[in-house]
């Protein structure tokens, strides 16, 4: 206790002070926010503050070292000096500013994700564009940072008293700084060597209670060397014998037969009986499209006439589910038919990212013109890379002519703005006599929310609810614009969301929260029908090929789900740790440190427990994730140009 009498070490102390305080107060008023969903008597307060004490420990053990070397190592005489003794009252203000300024971020991240910083907080700083200005049209930041800062600077005057205190208390020795930096250095290493991303919090339980015991800015500089996790090490596995035959099982059609030499590669020529029709493709991935938006689905709102009236003319698939929780885990898996792999998405992951046996390319080499439309612009989740990189031809806001922009905010160009695009396009290659797949993503779905005047009655930048209705009725001008041109009746119109609006529960994997609607729309193309068969992002590709009657050799993991013979259905849905499959009742899940879980009657009730490889489900989940996995690290999902046309491949 001697050394904290001396400057340095009472200065250093008040500032970690002031630090821990922020974080109490932060975790505080997050917990009050979601008392209902966290909040669980005496063992659940004790496990967000004691676990949390521990993280916020942890990151100051890290943050106080810079910090302690430049204070223990300052010679004495410029310790001393006034002009040191201000910039040291003014790195307290500055640092009040920061702690103040996090504490605001991490409440703006949780309404936005409702977790704590994570790596998508680190993906935003790479694509700070986009983001700082969709944060710039979303919030007042302008005041919030004028009003932190007016609040840092009444703290550093009210604080005046035990700085001076600090700074004129007598400066350490040379023996004393020497022990006081080996302090610092063991307490830091220790602390990385102890708790690590996930460790104390675990697996299972209230993932809320978890999130909140967490800290935010040691989540978001541990997502730095945690963007990608590597299955075996991680997850629980099975011999891969088992897996190869649980996962061979789970892709296998009676119209099909495995070429791949690895008992783990699913490579398969696809018979799919019929002449092939050379249909156009259009397929519409919208943002944050949730199943709960739809009128048809039992909102009350009248958000979405458009669709509810289509879905009386589709093939409407109405136990569909997201497979994650982003954007670019919706593209991948509508592109790739791959399960959610943990860490980033395969679209995310630069240099290994393209070379794949995507939609786009099945169709390229059928002599499609595979083009990926995107409202913003497409380095944005490296999609132009991933698309460019897997058989698409990319038009984004960048290569569009500005003149034919009439409304854009952060995120891109308005739906309405893009379709028109898409039209363009369709025209283009309809005049040269080439099928097209037109791929699109749309982006007026997302917060701030905004989109031209006067387009629907309620309010540009008002909120979600105006966003969904404007997203629905940009749909329905296009489809009946579409409806006029030469090439509608030879074209499918398939509708899907990316993702939910929102995933985030008091489970791990929420089942209800995953659900999206999936349309297929062709007048004289498709009979009308409802599918009750459940699925997910996956089933898409393998589903659009087969009716197309396209014989290709597949390196899917969906299913065609118009099949007479399909199985039953089942759903892959995750997040960056947690992998799912829900077979339309049970849940299981896999998470990290071998955890294996799962949730009966998943919809309802939710009874969670804890399982082991040995139940079925587990199996299957693990098949599936563990395979998916080993396929992509060892290079099994690549495209191969085949050397025989499809009428050889179907004679075999």
């Amino acid at each position: 206790m001697t050394l904290f009498r001396n400057a340095q070490l009472r200065y250093l102390s008040l500032l970690l002070g002031l630090w821990l305080g922020i974080f109490l107060i932060t975790r505080s008023a997050l917990l009050f926010a979601h008392w209902q969903e966290a909040a669980s008597g005496p063992i659940g307060l004790l496990r967000v503050y004691g676990l949390g004490m521990v993280y916020d420990l942890t990151y100051l053990a890290f943050a106080a070292l810079p910090l302690g070397i430049y204070l223990l190592l300052c010679p004495k005489r410029v310790w001393a000096s006034r002009w040191h003794r201000r910039w040291l009252t003014v790195l307290m203000g500055l640092s009040l500013y920061a702690m103040l300024f996090t504490a605001v971020a991490e409440w703006l991240f949780w309404d936005e994700f409702g977790v704590r910083f994570n790596f998508i907080a680190v993906d935003y700083l790479v694509y700070s564009d986009e983001v700082v200005n969709n944060i710039l049209e979303s919030y007042p930041v302008y005041t919030l940072l004028a009003l932190i800062g007016l609040v840092a600077l009444i703290a550093t005057a009210a604080l005046q008293r035990p700085l001076n205190h600090a700074l004129e208390a007598p400066s350490l020795r040379l023996r004393g700084r020497a022990a006081a930096f080996a302090v610092l250095l063991a307490t830091a290493l220790g602390a990385g060597l102890l708790v690590g991303q996930d460790f104390p919090r675990g697996t299972g339980g209230n993932p809320y209670q978890r999130e909140l015991a967490s800290n935010g800015p040691f989540q978001f500089f541990a997502a730095f060397r945690n963007n990608e996790l590597d299955y075996q090490q991680f997850y629980s596995t099975l011999p891969e014998r088992d897996v190869a035959a649980g996962l061979r099982a789970e892709v296998s059609e009676p119209n099909a037969r495995f070429i791949g030499q690895d008992p783990l590669d699913i490579r398969r020529v696809i018979d799919n009986p019929g002449q092939q029709r050379k249909l156009n493709l259009v397929l519409i991935t919208v943002e944050s499209l949730s199943a709960k938006y739809l009128g048809s689905f039992g909102d009350a709102r009248g958000l979405t006439p458009n669709l509810d009236q289509l879905r009386q003319q589709s093939l409407f698939f109405n136990n569909f589910y997201a497979t994650g929780t982003r954007t670019d885990r919706g593209l991948e898996a509508i592109t790739l038919s791959v399960p959610p792999t943990p860490g980033r998405s395969i679209v995310k992951r630069i240099g290994r990212e393209s070379g794949f046996a995507s939609l786009g390319q099945q169709l390229r080499a059928q002599g499609y013109d595979s083009v990926f439309l995107y409202g913003g612009r497409g380095y944005f989740d490296n999609m132009s890379a991933f698309f460019s990189g897997n058989g698409y031809r990319v038009v984004d806001q960048s290569s569009a002519d500005e003149a034919d922009i009439h409304f854009k905010n952060a995120w891109g160009m308005a739906d309405e703005d893009l379709y028109q695009l898409a039209l363009r396009e369709a025209d283009a290659d309809y005049a040269v006599g080439k099928p097209f797949l037109l791929q699109m993503m749309t982006t007026s779905n997302h917060r701030p929310y905004t989109y031209p005047d006067g387009r629907i009655d309620i309010p540009s930048g008002e909120g979600r609810e105006g966003a969904v209705k404007y997203t629905d009725a940009t749909i329905g001008e296009f489809l009946r614009n579409a409806h006029g041109k030469p090439w509608f009746k030879d074209t499918l119109f398939v509708i899907v969301a990316d993702h939910t609006a929102g995933s985030a529960g008091s489970q791990d994997l929420p089942v209800a929260n995953y659900h999206i609607p999936l349309f297929i729309y062709g007048p004289e193309l498709v009979e009308p029908r409802e599918i009750n068969t459940v699925a997910s992002q996956i089933d898409i590709a393998p589903t659009l090929l087969g009716l197309l009657n396209l014989d290709y050799v597949s390196t899917f993991f969906g299913r065609n789900l118009l099949r007479d013979d399909v199985k039953p259905g089942r759903a892959l849905i995750g997040n960056y740790q947690h992998l799912g499959l829900f077979d339309g009742k049970d849940l299981a899940i896999l998470s990290p440190r071998r955890g294996v879980r799962r949730h009966d009657d998943a919809l309802q009730a939710s009874n969670e427990s804890s399982a082991t490889p040995d139940d079925p489900l587990v199996r299957r989940d693990i098949a599936y994730y563990q395979g998916a996995s080993y396929d992509y690290g060892h290079a099994l999902l690549g495209w191969k140009r085949p050397q025989t046309t499809a009428t050889q491949l179907s004679q075999r």
